[in-house]
């Protein structure tokens, strides 16, 4: 017999799946969301608010692990797998009364309980309305009625848990398979969004994001020296379903991954110094993420996240002005680029996404913006890069994927290392800090590499580089080409109070740049 609990429980989970199984009609939301839609906005028409619109979200997330580490004492490998599968489901509304936002949620999605949850985002709206410094102004958007989805052939929830296991407990064996290494481990991980969104401007909207990722890693322990070193493969993060899981080449780069932990054991610290940096994508991502992904988010440059992560050294008055990079540096916002993690076809304000310029031949020249930013620096329509993490989070604006053009089609990584006298390569991304203007720097990798006179040499190690923002990218002076670009990211970046977690890729090409700062450092 059923307890109640268990019963509200499969009763929602069936609810939620009905809800969001594709339409029939592959261009529209399904009728029934759009009818839970049409009881926020009659309500709030009501009420007299002069904008609503709801979010009704499901999501899902699985995570599984394999570790191998020795039993102490006896020499025998413990394997340790963990699964994790767990979810959500409910609304959220927004409303503007009197000039001043209102927001409300709630987990039970009936048409009962989105009216009323309706009227307590108006009551929310005229409190905060007594509060406002000045009306909140929308900059205009289209009404769209529509169904995306991420392209997929497999969704990877329907793949059996055994299979996963298995995988990942190949890989994990795979770079374990040395006497020198400590311990290894391999991680799958996935994320499915189901979102309809419906606004009193007219907009009808339904859309299915999908997210897959995977690491392996592994460590190197010399006991005599009391010394440990890691090595970390991380495939490129995806909106895209298990068939992604083939690309990601788990065990095979787990090979890899082994031998390479040993040799970076043995690697020599760095000599600290002036050094030319070929940084490639693995590595790149992370410094692009804080040092331009960051500075750009308007609400960051307006001082509104200065409690909690900082404020920006980009301030509204350099806007088109300020040379960040030097002249081959063009960096972009772009939330429709393939399978990056940050791609959909509308924003949680309605708008569709775009490709936008942020950085071009150096010069600072926008901001990434949502509905009711775009007129506090004289724009007329938003970026589309408005984002809440759940149905009970209150939207703001979150950083789009932020991706570095590509260099001169024929230029290789071979060029680049070959250009440099004394230099190091790095690959994968390790510890970082940056100041709360996201201005001084300093990033350390997963793995290092000499280069001396133009060829590239053994493992180093102890490796971390410093620099401002404007030297660092005004120092770049070569980018690979098309064929080098790839995507990488994080499923996990935070921002805002109560913290809310975005996903976002940043893509570029390996890139050099000229006489940057490298320390040794543990």
């Amino acid at each position: 017999m059923l307890s109640r609990r268990a019963f509200l429980h499969s009763s929602t989970a069936a609810l939620a799946t009905r809800l969001f199984a594709a339409p029939a009609d592959a261009k529209k939301p399904n009728p029934d969301l759009e009818k839970l839609g049409a009881a926020a906005l009659n309500e709030a028409k009501k009420l007299k608010a002069s904008y609503c619109d709801i979010r009704i979200i499901r999501t899902r997330q699985q995570f599984l692990s394999i570790r191998l580490n020795p039993e102490r004492g006896t020499g025998k490998t413990l394997e340790v797998p963990g699964v994790g599968d767990g979810g959500s489901f409910g609304f959220g509304v927004r409303v503007i009364v009197d000039g001043a936002w209102g927001f409300a949620a709630s987990p039970l999605v009936k048409p009962e309980e989105i009216a009323r949850i309706t009227g307590e985002a108006v009551e929310v709206a005229k409190a905060n309305a007594s509060l406002k410094s000045r009306p909140v102004v929308l900059a205009p958007v289209a009404a769209y009625r529509d169904y995306w989805q991420t392209p997929h052939e497999r969704d990877p929830f329907a793949v059996p848990v055994q299979e996963k296991l298995e995988l990942i407990r190949a890989a994990a064996a795979e770079a374990k398979n040395s006497q020198q290494v400590f311990s290894a481990g391999c991680i799958l991980a996935f994320r499915s969004e189901d979102k309809y969104f419906a606004s009193s401007v007219g907009s009808s909207i339904q859309q299915l994001n999908l997210q897959s990722y995977g690491i392996v890693n592994a460590t190197a322990v010399d006991m005599a020296k009391a010394l440990s070193k890691t090595r970390r493969y991380q495939p490129t993060p995806v909106t895209a379903g298990y068939e992604f899981v083939a690309v990601m080449n788990l065990v095979e780069n787990a090979r890899r991954v082994r031998e390479e932990v040993v040799e970076h054991l043995k690697a020599p610290p760095v000599t600290a110094g002036k050094k030319d940096l070929v940084l490639l994508p693995s590595h790149l991502w992370l410094t692009i993420h804080e040092s331009i992904g960051h500075s750009t988010e308007l609400d960051r440059a307006l001082g509104y996240e200065a409690n909690y992560a900082g404020t920006s050294f980009l301030t509204t008055d350099k806007m088109g002005k300020e040379r960040v990079g030097s002249e081959i540096v063009n960096v972009w916002g772009d939330r429709t680029s393939e399978r990056g993690l940050a791609t959909a076809a509308y924003d949680d304000d309605g708008v569709r996404t775009t490709r936008f310029p942020i950085i071009e031949k150096g010069i600072f020249t926008h901001y990434q913006t949502i509905r009711d930013q775009a007129a506090l620096i004289g724009e007329k329509e938003s970026r589309g890069c408005c984002f809440a993490d759940s149905w009970s989070s209150v939207p703001f604006q979150r950083m789009p994927n932020v991706s570095l053009q590509a260099g001169k089609q024929g230029v290789s990584l071979d060029d680049l290392i070959g250009g440099v006298e004394d230099g190091i390569l790095i690959d994968g991304d390790g510890s970082f800090s940056i100041d709360q203007q996201r201005y001084n720097f300093q990033f350390g990798g997963d793995a290092f590499w000499e280069i001396k006179n133009g060829k590239k040499g053994a493992m180093l190690s102890r490796v971390a580089y410093q620099s401002r923002t404007t030297d660092f990218w005004q120092a770049c002076d070569a980018i690979a080409g098309p064929a080098y670009w790839q995507q990488f990211g994080a499923p996990n970046d935070g921002k805002g109070e109560p913290t809310q977690i975005n996903s976002v890729s940043h893509g570029c090409s390996p890139a050099r740049f000229r006489q940057v700062n490298v320390i040794q450092t543990d």
